[in-house]
């Protein structure tokens, strides 16, 4: 009898372990993955450039929600947010190819490794895909702010 429950609990446990590991392996892997994305972001565009295009982004909004009345002006203004708007997505598109392929070559090797398991994270991630973008959602809200990216 007690050896029936310990072989049931033994089984258990090897069936929970190696999605545990495999759960925290790709914790760790993402959150590197987005480090090095986040640190290459600050240091292959201007950061300065970038805050005050983001300020710039953020008070034309504000003069286009005063402006609703005015079509004319708001469409000047419409103008230049859709400037500002090019100007830093051209800028953010430098961190963006550099980091374009060693992604796709690691989510390749993800998409191999964790072929099969169900990783069951909080009873609804069961792809690696999803904990992968959870992870690095919260990853690079943290980072972002650690660093002081923009």
């Amino acid at each position: 009898m007690v050896f029936e429950s310990f072989s049931n609990s033994t089984m258990l446990y090897n069936i929970v372990r190696p999605a545990s590991v495999a759960v925290q392996t790709l914790i760790l892997i993402s959150f590197f993955i987005t480090l090095i994305i986040t640190v290459a972001y600050k240091y292959f565009t201007d950061q300065n450039l970038m805050k005050s295009l983001k300020e710039d982004t953020k008070r034309l909004q504000s003069d286009m929600k005063n402006h609703k009345d005015n079509p004319t002006k708001m469409m000047e203004i419409q103008k230049e947010a859709m400037e500002k708007n090019m100007k830093y997505m051209m800028h953010s598109f430098k961190p963006t190819l550099i980091t374009l392929i060693p992604l796709l070559i690691i989510f390749a090797w993800l998409r191999n490794a964790y072929k099969g398991i169900d990783l069951n994270f909080l009873g609804f991630i069961h792809n690696w895909i999803w904990l992968y973008i959870l992870v690095s959602i919260i990853s690079s809200i943290i980072l972002r702010k650690l660093l002081k990216v923009h």
